[in-house]
């Protein structure tokens, strides 16, 4: 049974047209209240049991685990932010001078810079993969570039499930083949597709798995995922925490120091996890989109967008592929001659919000919105380039 919208779940007035959910997610009914409750035990501190510190996170963990098809929920980290998770995994390599390390044209710059200094600290090469300078099979011969790039020489590819600008879809199981092929690492950054595009880990198998948690799986600022194979089973964490050791349980025993770790991912999560306030929220959002499931969100999100892509690409918009794109997130590249300052100022006079990227416009939607604030975002750049 297909998806209805679900604007009824969200406190987002008649008059936004909000496609910008790839920036920031709005929250929805049950997250807020999740929320008043982890303040309202703040505001009783002599409630707070032993197990509020722990029993919560690890329900959060087999939440997550479920989302992305992971067995065990050990293999989970709670994290503050994409970056902290990258640095996690950098923090864990050891290259030789002249690996290379794959990636993505204009990546997002958090799976970046932990990149560039790992290589400058061992003398190693970033290889970045660019576009083709084309508008036929762009997508396509863009997954063949990464394919043919991955050699011998190369140690680790770190990128994401689509482009977070534009919605490319990388053809992640083959890019895993050509890995294992040759003993590299695939770490793949999952804020702009886990929780609304399906993602398997025992499909993909991937080395590690980091995600936000603000944008698709509807957390607040400053929560994230991490998913860590079996690479990382004994690495070393970024910082040292009471409570992802073993018996940290014990509060009465903790100053009986454990140089064990709890097992596998546990020993990454961020200290403070069991952060009262976030925690809720974070497990609210994930049994949603769980209960939704990430397949029909995105077939929701192809049906309402559908006809305005059509119109858009009849306007001289230039719109990947269907086949090659997310439908929860993709580019309209726009005509050159277009004004878009004009473009910006008509969109904000009709309180549509998009991000935009260059001579391209980001959208991003989900189930609070409709196929009426297609029509609208349709209406208002019709208005325009019909001018230019």
């Amino acid at each position: 049974m297909s998806l209805q919208h679900q604007k009824h779940l969200f406190d987002i007035p008649e008059e936004i047209t909000y496609l910008n959910i790839a920036a920031q997610s709005p929250s929805f009914k049950a997250i807020y209240e999740a929320g008043l409750e982890g303040l309202k035990q703040k505001n009783r501190p002599y409630s707070i049991t032993i197990s509020d510190y722990f029993e919560p996170v690890t329900e959060l963990k087999k939440l997550f685990a479920e989302l992305v098809d992971v067995d065990d929920y050990n293999r989970i980290a709670t994290i503050p932010a994409v970056s902290y998770g990258i640095a996690t995994v950098a923090n864990n390599i050891k290259l030789n001078a002249g690996d290379e390390i794959i990636v993505i044209h204009e990546q997002f710059p958090s799976n970046i810079y932990a990149w560039q200094k790992l290589a400058d600290k061992y003398n190693a090469v970033i290889k970045t993969i660019k576009a083709p300078n084309t508008d036929v099979n762009r997508v396509k011969q863009w997954n063949e570039s990464i394919i043919d790039a991955i050699s011998d020489k190369t140690a680790v590819v770190a990128m994401g499930n689509i482009h977070w600008s534009n919605g490319s879809l990388f053809d992640l199981k083959t890019i895993r083949q050509k890995t294992k092929t040759h003993n590299a690492l695939l770490i793949i950054d999952g804020s702009q597709s886990v929780g609304v595009l399906p993602f398997s880990v025992k499909e993909i198998q991937p080395d590690a798995l980091i995600c936000a948690g603000y944008k698709w799986l509807f957390g607040p600022y400053g929560c994230a995922y991490a998913y860590y194979g079996a690479y990382f089973d004994n690495g070393v964490p970024i910082e040292e925490n009471w409570s992802n050791r073993l018996n940290s349980e014990n509060f009465s025993g903790l100053t009986n120091y454990e140089s064990q770790y709890k097992p596998l991912a546990n020993r990454y999560s961020v200290g403070e996890s069991g952060n009262f306030i976030y925690v809720r929220m974070q497990i609210a959002a994930l049994k949603q989109v769980i209960e939704w499931s990430p397949k029909k969100i995105q077939e929701y999100c192809k049906s309402i967008s559908a006809d305005a892509v059509k119109d858009l690409r009849a306007l001289g918009c230039i719109i990947e592929d269907d086949n090659y794109r997310s439908h929860h997130l993709f580019g309209i590249k726009l005509p050159d001659d277009l004004d878009v300052n004009i473009l910006k100022s008509a969109l904000a006079e009709q309180h549509i919000f998009v991000s935009f990227r260059g001579n391209y416009i980001r959208i991003s939607c989900h189930l609070f919105n409709t196929s009426e604030d297609f029509k609208k975002l349709v209406a208002c750049m019709s208005s325009i380039l019909q001018k230019t």
